[in-house]
């Protein structure tokens, strides 16, 4: 055995290495977060639940064309469409909306392949339950979750470059052409 072998032994070298990186690390900043108490900030671009949007003045922006559900690459979105008449006029509907959140990827697929906007995602991330069932959104409670968290909704379509966030594209409204009667031509 050499001598340094031997002190090293007697003055518990190893010993005293690790005191001095425990010291080391006690004078960092905590990097964890209290998480009931204190929540992370999240950034707009953020994947939480989906929610379905209205107009300013009420009106469903989903028009039923069930691409959101042709997007979707874990298959947890189900629409039926259905038609309405409205002011004289054949308006195309979603007269029921399912999303499975616990098949859900938060691809964002769906928000993106919408041509309405009418799906956004939001910041939601604590929708934990002890039943399974209670996960799966019908239409009334994805447009309770969106009408709660609507401005992140919206700041994700502006931060994904899908909705502008200027007055302009407030009044814009997508409608489907309709037509007449007499040839089936569309009337814009």
């Amino acid at each position: 055995m050499t001598i340094r072998a031997l002190f090293s032994a007697i003055s518990f070298a190893e010993i005293a290495k690790a005191l001095k990186l425990t010291f080391r690390h006690m004078r960092v900043k905590e990097v964890t977060l209290q998480y009931p108490r204190e929540k992370l900030t999240l950034p707009d671009t953020h994947r939480g639940a989906l929610g379905l949007l209205c107009y300013e003045d009420g009106v469903e922006r989903c028009v039923g064309c069930d691409l959101c559900e042709a997007a979707c690459p874990s298959h947890c979105i189900k629409v039926v469409s259905g038609e309405r008449q409205e002011n004289g006029m054949l308006r195309r509907i979603a007269t029921e909306f399912y999303i499975d959140m616990t098949k859900c990827v938060f691809c964002g697929f769906c928000v993106e392949a919408c041509p309405v906007n009418a799906l956004g995602m939001t910041k939601l991330y604590e929708y934990s339950t002890p039943n399974k069932r209670s996960l799966i959104f019908d239409k009334p409670k994805l447009y309770e979750v969106g009408e709660k968290y609507h401005g992140e909704a919206k700041a994700y379509l502006v931060a994904h470059n899908q909705e502008k966030a200027d007055e302009q594209a407030s009044r814009y409204r997508y409608r489907f052409p309709s037509f007449t009667k007499s040839n089936d031509v569309p009337v814009l």
